[in-house]
């Protein structure tokens, strides 16, 4: 997770993202006024993730007036131009929206978020490998748990990033985050179905995990949390 300071022109803009790629791109130019995957790889930080790195765009890109921002993304090479279109995060202007929670899609989101450091505070755990196995690790274990909440609202998300990437906090003030959905599996203890799927051990095989995901989701014990990836004050 990494704070983002929002460009505040597009002539700013253009300068930090058309910087040449890393010392191994070899074929990318800086200065060009053209931008390139390599480019903005540098820049967000996201070394593989196409998603990501949209993202990062999407906010870097987002106190600017549209004309500015049309002139930055001009300048994006043709591969870029249809990654924006692919992953364009959708920018939700409250949590209380039926257009929150898509698992896998990226969201742009205000709003303040109070760090939950109980262990007891979520019942709920992901699966991950351990060479060909898959072991079962409490959610808390290995995130940052925050209650999302609007000025002057009760209504509230769950919010999460990784506390093996990055031990930085978001700090409990006003806040834009950026992240993706995703979701856990949750009230394990009192799930008899996913007893009885691991009574003979941790699933071996995705076949059999996702058997197990698939029941618990038709018993409706998943819960739809954003992953963090970028926050900006």
């Amino acid at each position: 997770m990494e704070e983002i300071k929002p460009y505040a022109t597009a002539g700013e803009a253009i300068r930090d993202l058309d910087n040449g790629g890393r010392f191994y791109n070899w074929f990318t130019r800086a200065e060009d006024n053209v931008i390139t995957e390599a480019e903005l790889s540098k820049v967000s930080g996201a070394f593989f993730g196409k998603q990501q790195m949209i993202l990062f765009l999407e906010m870097a890109l987002s106190r600017l007036n549209e004309t500015d921002k049309a002139e930055v993304l001009s300048k994006l090479d043709e591969s870029l131009q249809v990654q924006v279109q692919k992953y364009k995060p959708q920018r939700l202007d409250t949590l209380q929206t039926d257009e929150k929670g898509k698992l896998t899609s990226s969201t742009i989101i205000t709003g303040v978020p109070i760090l939950q450091e109980s262990k007891s505070y979520v019942n709920g755990f992901i699966m991950i490998p351990i060479g060909k196995a898959f072991t079962i690790v409490p959610i808390m274990d290995l995130y940052h748990i925050y209650e999302f909440t609007e000025e002057g609202s009760a209504y509230q998300i769950l919010v999460a990033h990784s506390k093996v990437v990055n031990k930085l906090r978001l700090p409990e003030t006003q806040l834009t985050v950026g992240g993706v959905w995703k979701k856990f599996t949750s009230s394990f203890g009192e799930n008899t179905t996913m007893a009885q799927e691991l009574s003979g051990g941790v699933p071996t095989s995705y076949e059999s995990i996702n058997r197990v995901f698939e029941q618990l989701e038709s018993d409706q014990k998943t819960t739809n949390y954003l992953e963090v990836t970028y926050f900006m004050k």
